[in-house]
């Protein structure tokens, strides 16, 4: 089985785990909420895994860091939706901070990505 190069990212590895944690939390939110902040959550936990996927199949530096940069900006996105599912009380706090030092962990790891791929088109 071929391992492409995005599996060997860190970035992508937390952020898969992430999107995994973000569907089982999400598994609990009342069920009104399916097309609203369930479905949010769901898209932006998968969007961050996902463009750094997709940057790593790009040719050009500018386009890797543009990917990184949009993985970057959807886990802030997610960050805001963690915030105020705890705001709803659709989270308890032991939740939250797990959620939350998730969140904190894929943005460092993305943060350092970007930063070396801006430095190379230097």
């Amino acid at each position: 089985m071929r391992i492409f190069s995005f599996e060997k990212l860190i970035a992508w590895q937390k952020g898969r785990e992430l999107a995994i944690l973000i569907y089982k939390t999400t598994k609990n939110f009342p069920k009104d909420e399916i097309f609203g902040l369930t479905s949010q959550m769901r898209r932006c936990s998968i969007s961050i895994a996902s463009n750094l996927a997709e940057g790593s199949g790009r040719s050009s530096m500018k386009d890797k860091a543009r990917f990184s940069e949009i993985a970057y900006s959807s886990s802030l996105e997610l960050l805001n939706q963690v915030i105020l599912s705890h705001d709803f009380e659709y989270v308890d706090e032991n939740q939250y901070i797990q959620i939350r030092e998730k969140i904190t962990e894929v943005n460092m790891l993305i943060d350092g990505l970007h930063k070396s791929q801006v430095s190379a088109i230097k």
